[in-house]
């Protein structure tokens, strides 16, 4: 039996049995290369085309990427003294976290000009958006929802497994009405109902690719980085300084 390795995870164990959640494994149909020096954060895609961003001081950036090829189109640098974090668009906006600045920024979609802004309380670590709404996760069990024009908060999202708070919770998606959330130094993606919080599946990405195989002996060279291209229905997933980007499909994991 596999125990998730998280503090968010304690306990709950993706092939028990006795488990109330659907566990989903993955199926790999196509891979492309990922910059191995990108400390991935946010990725996205908007309009057809692959957005990136990455982290830590004096390496944070906005990117437009080809997918590929995995060759940078287009880049915006963040300053050095900022840990840039999540990102996401908002019609033909681009929003980017920092990490413990309490600042987050916006950038024109195309030219990537810095537009203005915003201010929050705590950390900042994934974001996300659907029609409606913005999506902020701050490494807790909370998922901030935020109002779109505005960024102002407008209520949380405790999200919990089994009446258990999951924290932890990093980059953020909106995959078909859910929210899929990287939990930070595990290979394991949540499913997230956004109206109760609850966990509605886990993905086991176990083996996608192995901490040998990641060029790196980095210890924060985790699986990061969720995106969907809602049009054709395919899912992306890369992690922190990994030198491939894989297209997922998602496979019930069948109990005994």
């Amino acid at each position: 039996m596999k125990i998730l390795a998280s503090l968010a995870l304690a306990a709950v164990s993706v092939t028990s049995a006795h488990a109330a959640i659907p566990v989903y494994g993955f199926f790999v149909k196509n891979t492309y290369p990922h910059d191995p020096q990108a400390f991935t954060q946010g990725l996205f895609f908007k309009d057809g085309h692959l957005y990136e961003s990455t982290g830590q001081k004096g390496h944070s950036s906005l990117r437009k990427v080809d997918l590929k090829t995995g060759k940078v189109l287009q880049k915006k640098d963040l300053a050095d003294e900022y840990f840039g974090e999540g990102s996401t668009a908002i019609g033909d906006t681009i929003v980017g976290l920092t990490w413990q600045s309490n600042v987050g920024f916006l950038f024109d979609a195309k030219t990537f000009a810095l537009k203005g802004r915003f201010n929050y309380k705590g950390e900042g670590w994934g974001l996300a958006s659907d029609a409606k709404h913005v999506y902020m996760s701050d490494g807790t069990n909370e998922i901030r929802v935020l109002e779109p024009e505005t960024l102002d908060e407008q209520r949380r999202i405790r999200v919990t497994a089994e009446g258990k708070p999951i924290t932890q919770l990093n980059e953020l998606e909106i995959v078909d009405g859910q929210i899929f959330a990287n939990v930070w130094g595990t290979d394991v993606i949540a499913r997230i109902d956004p109206e109760t919080g609850n966990v509605v599946g886990w993905i086991d990405c176990t083996g996608l690719l192995p901490p040998d195989q990641r060029g790196t002996t980095n210890p924060d060279a985790v699986l990061n980085g969720i995106a969907y291209e809602p049009k054709q229905h395919r899912l992306y997933v890369t992690g922190k300084l990994w030198p491939k980007l894989f297209e997922i499909e998602l496979v019930p994991i069948k109990r005994p």
